[in-house]
């Protein structure tokens, strides 16, 4: 029995479901649906520097209508740049499986005619 190698696994995946699932909530979760953890995890503490450096320049004073642009556009360009890789990284896992299943077959041919 052999187990499905990781590119067999993201190819597997739809793109669009990990597309949707890192654009909507912003944080990645498009990658746990891929199995992909180095990234969900890159884009957690991306996430949470981002808001982590929004509280440190805030301080105390109320934020400002400008400062809440900010704060969303930064997560949207997060969220922009997942749904880029996420997409990106299944295409390329997709045409690699296929690649290699092409290799197979055609080079189990048997008879004449190979």
């Amino acid at each position: 029995m052999s187990y499905p190698s990781r590119d067999e696994i993201l190819a597997s995946s739809k793109g669009w479901v990990a597309s949707f699932l890192n654009f909507l909530p912003g944080l990645g979760s498009g990658y746990l649906y891929q199995r992909r953890w180095k990234p969900y995890f890159f884009t957690l503490t991306a996430t949470t520097a981002w808001f982590a450096l929004g509280i440190f320049l805030q301080g105390d004073s109320a934020p400002s209508q400008n400062e809440q642009i900010i704060g969303i556009s930064g997560l949207f360009f997060i969220s922009i740049l997942t749904v880029i890789e996420a997409n990106l990284a299944f295409k390329k896992a997709s045409n690699k499986t296929k690649a290699e299943k092409e290799k197979t077959i055609t080079s189990n041919k048997k008879g004449w005619f190979k």
